[in-house]
């Protein structure tokens, strides 16, 4: 596929309906994880022009940065830390609507104001998560939930 990005236009959902398939397209026959892990933090970005996009991955007993978008962010996370932290310990999304209400937030940014954290598996065990930060409050929820879930699925 070419790495040209349709960006759409609509509701949520119809943005994440256009999107998925280009996704899945950007990784089809490719398979350097970040490479593929940079694209998918680059269109998730391009479309929805949230804050921050990238990834943490499970490295030695903590996460570490990878590809994203956005500025400089924390480097490495201890399980159980912030929400990134938290989604791994938990193996499950997490979604908050007001990071400043999260016990134990870590403020890369304090422009960032609401979080989702999806891990990513592999043979059931969470080797990294997809964060998202927006500045915007309450600016995630059950579709964004749903779709990125599928996105982080296409990875391994």
């Amino acid at each position: 596929m070419a790495e040209d990005l349709t960006i759409a236009q609509g509701d949520k959902k119809a943005q994440y309906e256009s999107l998925l398939p280009q996704i899945q397209g950007l990784l089809t026959g490719e398979p350097n994880l970040i490479a593929n892990l940079a694209n998918i933090a680059a269109a998730l970005k391009e479309q929805f022009n949230w804050f921050w996009v990238g990834f943490y991955w499970v490295i030695d007993d903590e996460l570490v940065l990878g590809p994203f978008q956005g500025p400089v962010a924390c480097t490495r996370i201890k399980k159980g830390r912030g929400v990134c932290g938290t989604a791994w310990e938990k193996a499950a999304t997490i979604i908050v609507e007001d990071v400043e209400k999260f016990p134990g937030h870590i403020a890369c940014s304090s422009l960032s104001k609401s979080e989702i954290v999806v891990p990513v598996f592999k043979d059931g065990k969470v080797t990294g998560v997809l964060d998202v930060d927006s500045s915007d409050l309450s600016q995630f929820d059950a579709i964004d939930q749903v779709y990125l879930e599928k996105i982080v699925a296409l990875i391994v």
